[in-house]
């Protein structure tokens, strides 16, 4: 496997441990990292270790219960790595998608932007 495919499998799997999983996943960001997703609906920003830390921390609160992320596809093309991948739970009828795009520097996450490309479908909705 190469080194992309082993930090994108590392930082799903520690996605998926939730708050558990905080110490092995932030250990993935540089210190100066830039973090960019649209979880809530609009697109956010989070500069520098501590305040990725914070919103995860706050975003957990919010994590389906049993989740699981797969890795579908990656790919590499110098420091960028692009990552594809399904994220399930008991609660969705059907899975959120997306794609996650990383700059990779000295093998940390110095920038990653987080776009859903499909949202789920919870059960009863």
């Amino acid at each position: 496997m190469s080194e992309a495919y082993e930090l994108a499998r590392r930082y799903a799997l520690s996605m998926q441990r939730g708050a558990d999983g905080e110490d092995a996943l932030l250990a993935l960001f540089h210190d100066d990292a830039e973090y960019i997703e649209s979880f809530g609906g609009q697109r956010c920003e989070h500069h520098g270790r501590q305040a990725i830390r914070a919103w995860f921390q706050s975003s957990w609160a919010h994590q389906p219960p049993d989740i699981a992320i797969s890795i579908e596809r990656v790919d590499v093309d110098g420091e960028a790595v692009r990552a594809e991948w399904i994220c399930d739970s008991s609660v969705f009828a059907t899975p959120t998608r997306g794609v996650d795009t990383y700059v990779v520097r000295d093998g940390l996450i110095i920038r990653l932007e987080t776009v859903v490309t499909d949202h789920p479908t919870l059960h009863g909705r």
